[in-house]
C-alpha cells in the first residue's frame, strides 16, 4: 500500500501552487504577445511539471497535493490579474 510523506506532500502543493501560477502568467504573457516572458515561464512549466509527473508515477496518491496546489496556483493569479483590471479600469 502507498503512503503519503507529509513533508514531501506539503512540497508537492507548492510546486504545484507555483506551476499553476506560472502557467496563468505563461497564458497572460501570450496574449498579450510578450514573447521573452513566454518562453521563461514555458521552461518553469516543463522544469516544475517534470516532477510533478516523476512524483505520481511512482505514488498515485501524491496526485492530491499537486491537484490541490493547482487549483489555489490558478486561483491566486486570476484573482489577481482581475483585481488589478478593475484598478487599472476605474484609474481611466
Amino acid at each position: 500500500m502507498n503512503h503519503l510523506n507529509l513533508g514531501y506532500s506539503i512540497l508537492l502543493f507548492f510546486v504545484a501552487l507555483i506551476l499553476d501560477a506560472v502557467f496563468a502568467l505563461y497564458t497572460f504573457s501570450v496574449t498579450k504577445h510578450e514573447p521573452v516572458k513566454a518562453g521563461i515561464y514555458s521552461a518553469f512549466i516543463y522544469l516544475l511539471s517534470a516532477l510533478g509527473i516523476v512524483s505520481f508515477v511512482n505514488n498515485k496518491l501524491y496526485v492530491i497535493p499537486l491537484s490541490l496546489g493547482a487549483f489555489l496556483g490558478a486561483f491566486l493569479i486570476v484573482e489577481k490579474e482581475k483585481r488589478d483590471n478593475k484598478k487599472d479600469k476605474t484609474k481611466k
